[in-house]
């Protein structure tokens, strides 16, 4: 297992849900912590806690945030993408606004932070990626569009781990069903207190980070319940 040391974690989507769960869990275990979020001054920094606005939708976004934490921290380790957003999209529905903001937080805010992180997880011979999926990448339920966003999750994931394993980068996707956050207040699938929690997700993001080159594991799956996986 790698040890925490000095490693420098960015981690978006950190304000709420499991964004914040990640933030919490890592900032107990030592790592130093740069939270993306749209309104830095909801979180309070600390010597090892920074904060900087990042907008998922916005090209330039991920690399301000970047580069003001490599000029804090003088590099990035870990990269956990955990922003995302799940509005209700149909085969049936007509227009595409909701799956084009899906696509544009989901998919390419993501892809974008890979690349601006790159080269500095490259650096260190042990760079970790986490993303954020869902099962709803695995199997496909009533919402097709965050499914889609979600399958290009996984397939953004094994990308990286293609692209980046002869400089050491890993990469990793953590797959949950339902988890009690703000994302699950409308479903009533399952009764809240059977959903999984957000700091058992986290738990399993901290783990993904710390596995060696040589064990790393590519797809968390996380199930509160028993489901066909179709």
């Amino acid at each position: 297992m790698l040890e925490v040391g000095n490693r420098i974690v960015m981690v978006s989507g950190a304000s709420r849900g499991i964004g914040r769960a990640v933030v919490d869990r890592l900032l107990e275990s030592g790592f130093r912590v740069s939270a993306g979020l749209r309104d830095p001054s909801r979180l309070v920094e600390s010597e090892r806690f920074m904060t900087h606005c990042y907008d998922a939708e916005d090209a330039k976004s991920p690399i301000s945030w970047v580069n003001a934490t490599v000029a804090r921290w003088g590099g990035v380790d870990p990269m956990v993408n955990a922003a995302g957003i799940n509005p209700t999209v149909r085969v049936s529905d007509e227009g595409e606004n909701e799956l084009d903001e899906m696509w544009r937080v989901n998919v390419k805010g993501p892809l974008r932070l890979v690349r601006a992180t790159l080269p500095h997880l490259a650096v260190c011979g042990h760079g970790r990626f986490v993303n954020l999926g869902s099962l709803a990448g695995k199997r496909v339920g009533s919402n097709v569009g965050y499914a889609m966003t979600k399958f290009a999750a996984v397939a953004l994931t094994h990308g990286i781990r293609h692209e980046g394993r002869a400089a050491g980068i890993r990469a990793t996707v953590v797959c949950p069903g339902y988890v009690a956050t703000d994302m699950t207040l409308n479903e009533d699938e399952i009764p809240r207190h059977e959903m999984s929690q957000p700091d058992d997700i986290a738990r399993l993001v901290e783990a993904a980070l710390m596995m060696p080159n040589n064990a790393s594991v590519s797809e968390m799956l996380v199930h509160s319940h028993f489901e066909q996986m179709l």
